[in-house]
C-alpha cells in the first residue's frame, strides 16, 4: 500500500562543494606545515675526511678538546675552560714562534661551544691561523 499518493519523492543528493572546500583547507595546511620540518632529519657524524697527510710544521700549537669539554694546550691540561685561560695558555705556548698555527684536535662528540671558545681565544691571542685535524674514514 502506498499512503503518499500525491507526494513526489526527491532523490537525496550529496553536495560536494563544502567537502571540496574543507579538503582544500586541509591540503593547504599540510603544505604549509611540512615545509618547516624538512631540516629535522639531518644526521651528522664528524670528523672524518680523505686527505693527504700533512707535512710537519715546526710552528704549531696543538690544542686538544675532549668529548667532555676538557682543553689541553701542548699536552698541558687547563683547570679552567674559559676563554681567558685558554688565551693565556695559547700566548705562552706560541711565545717565540714565527707565525704559529693553532691545530685543534677536537673529539667528534665534543661540544661545539668548546671548539668555538678555543677559536675565540686564538683570535684574541693574535693567532689567526687555525687548522683542524681529522681522521680518515674506515674502509
Amino acid at each position: 500500500m502506498n499512503f503518499s499518493r500525491g507526494e513526489v519523492r526527491e532523490d537525496p543528493e550529496i553536495n560536494l562543494i563544502p567537502m571540496i572546500d574543507v579538503l582544500l583547507v586541509i591540503l593547504i595546511f599540510l603544505m604549509i606545515t611540512t615545509t618547516y620540518s624538512r631540516f629535522a632529519g639531518i644526521e651528522i657524524d664528524l670528523p672524518t675526511a680523505d686527505a693527504q697527510p700533512r707535512p710537519e710544521r715546526p710552528a704549531e700549537v696543538n690544542v686538544a678538546v675532549s668529548a667532555a669539554g676538557a682543553v689541553m694546550v701542548d699536552k698541558k691540561a687547563l683547570a679552567v675552560r674559559d676563554v681567558e685561560t685558554i688565551e693565556a695558555a695559547l700566548r705562552t705556548a706560541a711565545a717565540g714562534m714565527k707565525e704559529p698555527v693553532v691545530v685543534i684536535n677536537a673529539d667528534a662528540k665534543a661540544q661545539h661551544q668548546s671548539v668555538i671558545d678555543v677559536m675565540q681565544a686564538a683570535q684574541r691571542a693574535g693567532l689567526p691561523r687555525i687548522s683542524f685535524t681529522t681522521q680518515a674514514p674506515p674502509r
